[in-house]
């Protein structure tokens, strides 16, 4: 007697599902990222209530929100976040200009990287921050040499990273170009730009980080407003509760921007299959 094996069964093709490589570290947690923030806000009120250190020097969350809602009733936290915002976004936008078009010029010509690239390597290795000093002078201690530090840090940041995506292009897809006889423009426009978009995003997101350690700096010298100077003069009147509002405050919008470039991101670069999905 002959046994005749039953067929296996089969699936339609919209019940293909795409199958997790077994080394991925897998499926993105939804809302994970803030999961950190919850978990060191929860240790400090723990810690606070169990008294294992001196409200006098870390107040506990209460305090701190009382003081932000206080803050926000006078009007005062408001106005001073409009400045720091006016500061590190008017500094952001020239910087991110500057960086973008000098790594376009040094990565996709040979006499701009011969003179562009050398002397931004030096002033990537100048301590920017130390420029204060020479910029005050220049400049005087109004608006223009907060904006311009922190374009410069911004400019610098950017460029490195894209012109490290814009010189990485693998030497496989320009002799696919050569193959396919592309124009160099075309071959730029298809290949090389979209090649570097990857870089330009981490320069952009180190970037916006940048302008705000920048910003926590350059607003507590010669300055009479913005949350660096509100918390300036929290510390002369020994007001602790308000120096951490300043610092939630400056990490909250450096933790929205940075999270507003990876949806960015995302969506730009859409066609690219990552470890991270």
């Amino acid at each position: 007697m002959t046994l005749l094996a039953s067929p296996a069964p089969t699936r339609s093709t919209g019940d293909i599902r795409p199958v997790r490589p077994r080394l991925s570290p897998g499926r993105p947690i939804p809302y994970g990222r803030i999961l950190g923030p919850i978990a060191v806000l929860a240790a400090w009120w723990a810690a606070s209530a169990g008294g294992l250190f001196d409200t006098r020097l870390l107040p506990t969350p209460g305090t701190v929100l009382t003081a932000a809602l206080d803050l926000i009733e006078r009007g005062t936290l408001q106005d001073s976040l409009l400045v720091s915002l006016r500061r590190a976004g008017l500094g952001f936008v020239i910087g991110a200009s500057v960086g973008i078009v000098l790594a376009l010029v040094a990565g996709l010509t040979r006499a701009g990287e011969s003179i562009v690239d050398g002397w931004m390597q030096v002033q990537r290795s100048v301590p920017t921050l130390g420029l204060i000093p020479l910029m005050i002078l220049w400049l005087g201690i109004g608006e223009a040499f907060k904006v311009v530090i922190i374009a410069i840090v911004v400019a610098i940041l950017i460029y490195v990273q894209t012109y490290a995506g814009l010189t990485g292009i693998d030497s496989r897809y320009v002799e696919l170009a050569e193959t396919v006889d592309l124009s160099r423009a075309r071959f730029i426009r298809l290949v090389v730009l979209p090649g570097a978009l990857p870089g330009l995003f981490v320069g952009l997101r180190l970037a916006v980080t940048g302008s705000w350690l920048s910003l926590v700096v350059l607003e507590q010298i010669n300055a009479t407003s913005g949350i660096g100077y509100l918390m300036f003069q929290a510390q002369n009147y020994a007001q602790t509760e308000v120096i951490v509002v300043g610092l939630v405050v400056y990490g909250l919008f450096g933790f929205l921007s940075d999270g507003l470039l990876r949806l960015l991101e995302r969506k730009v670069l859409s066609w690219r299959s990552t470890l991270s999905g």
